[in-house]
């Protein structure tokens, strides 16, 4: 088994990570190793030269064979996962087709993602149904809280239930599985928002007994941008409609040969979902080379390290800053993706500084009126780069802010904070 130093100091050398930046923000976009970099440059060489010959020839076997390795790596089947640009449109796709009998709600928690609230809210408008939100327990102390407060809110009107599976905002991981239980039992249509589902948490798709889910690959799979995907459960094959109509839209196959794999790489149900005429898909190409880099770091090996580097982040922000978590550390409900709140509200200017001055790439914004300091540890970061985001902050941040002197504070003996380090110059 490798040990954290080993899959450090593989990774590292492996991405291509602008050295002169400290990145901490793979919760947005993942940077991609340079083997998958390579791979999709050579992909549009490929189409550059004979477009054709790539398009029609090469790309069916390459199709088939990056959607089985998609399948495997998530628990799910290849004629289940239908490929898309991003998790927006793949949920884009389910609000657009799902009609209801009758009047009905649509349940989520209130703090789910800006840009899926307005998707289901503007489907409720086209419906005539109504989205209800109900408030997640802040600092849960165990999943069993959160499954309380859903299934108080689930009602005889509730129709659907979306939920994220970790939520972007303060990286509390969900329990998924749990839920879609008890919405199972009540016959909610359960559809999970899976952003940040790939490769930050043990994900197995068949285990959750889902019947929507979305994920990227662009952010913890460091797969390119344009990797989403959408894992349909049983007997909702027939439910979507795409939302543009293009090749493949009329029947050509008959109902038992609908899942079987064609000569386009795809299968006759799902081409008519994905094919939106002509574009690039280099990028789906790809995802084989980010499960294999990950893969050969060892996925369980991966998610330790983020989770150690995740525990130093605690330490050194919110023992040493005094800053406070709002991610809680239970290990069921926490992963490589944590949240602080900043002293002050003035997020904006805070993360703007820490780009111009330090070149500190991590997500900052502001929720219910506080400034939120997320911080994303994936495997090719070091403990040496939270270091430098908490000496960063003792700069940008006034003393009116009440930071804790950096070198007073007794968890700094233990981070090592009080030590002289190196400044990255921009």
């Amino acid at each position: 088994m490798p040990t954290q130093s080993s899959v450090v100091s593989v990774a590292r050398d492996r991405m291509t990570l602008d050295p002169t930046v400290t990145f901490l923000n793979a919760g947005a976009f993942g940077p991609t190793p340079a083997s998958v970099s390579e791979r999709v440059a050579e992909f549009r060489r490929e189409l550059a030269r004979e477009p054709i010959d790539f398009m029609l020839r090469q790309v069916p076997d390459l199709l088939q064979y990056a959607r089985a390795r998609l399948a495997e790596y998530l628990g799910s089947e290849p004629r289940r996962v239908l490929l898309t640009s991003n998790v927006t449109g793949a949920v884009n796709l389910v609000a657009s087709s799902l009609h209801f009998r009758g009047p009905g709600d649509v349940l989520m928690t209130d703090r789910e993602y800006a840009t899926m609230r307005w998707c289901w809210e503007r489907a409720a408008r086209r419906e005539g149904f109504v989205v209800k939100t109900f408030p997640v327990p802040a600092m849960p102390s165990g999943p069993h809280e959160i499954v309380d407060a859903a299934t108080a809110a689930m009602t005889s009107s509730t129709r659907l239930f979306f939920f994220s599976h970790v939520l972007a905002s303060t990286g509390l991981v969900l329990p998924v599985q749990a839920l879609c239980e008890e919405a199972r039992k009540r016959g909610i249509t359960t559809v999970i928002d899976g952003a940040h589902g790939p490769a930050l948490t043990d994900l197995d798709i068949a285990r959750l007994r889902c019947d929507f889910y979305a994920g990227s690959g662009h952010k913890w799979l460091l797969a390119p941008t344009g990797t989403g995907f959408l894992h349909i459960g049983e007997g909702l094959e027939d439910v979507l409609e795409p939302l543009q109509v293009s090749w493949g839209y009329p029947p050509s196959a008959s109902a038992p040969e609908l899942d079987l794999p064609d000569r386009y790489g795809s299968t006759p149900r799902l081409r008519r979902l994905e094919c939106m005429g002509t574009r690039d898909i280099s990028p789906w190409l790809t995802l084989p080379d980010a499960i294999d880099f990950l893969g050969a770091l060892g996925h369980d090996a991966v998610r330790s390290r983020m989770r150690s580097l995740s525990d130093y982040a605690r330490e050194v922000l919110a023992d040493s800053l005094g800053l406070r978590c709002v991610t809680p550390e239970t290990r069921s409900m926490s992963s490589g993706m944590t949240t602080f709140v900043l002293p002050l509200a003035d997020g904006a200017r805070i993360g703007q500084e820490l780009w111009d001055l330090h070149r500190i790439e991590v997500a900052i914004f502001e929720e219910r009126g506080d400034a939120l300091l997320r911080v994303s540890t994936h495997v090719f970061n070091d403990e040496d780069d939270l270091d430098h985001l908490a000496q960063a902050l003792c700069d940008v941040v006034p003393r009116g802010g009440r930071l804790h002197a950096i070198n007073d504070h007794p968890a700094t003996h233990r981070s090592g904070l009080h030590d002289e380090r190196p400044r990255r110059e921009p």
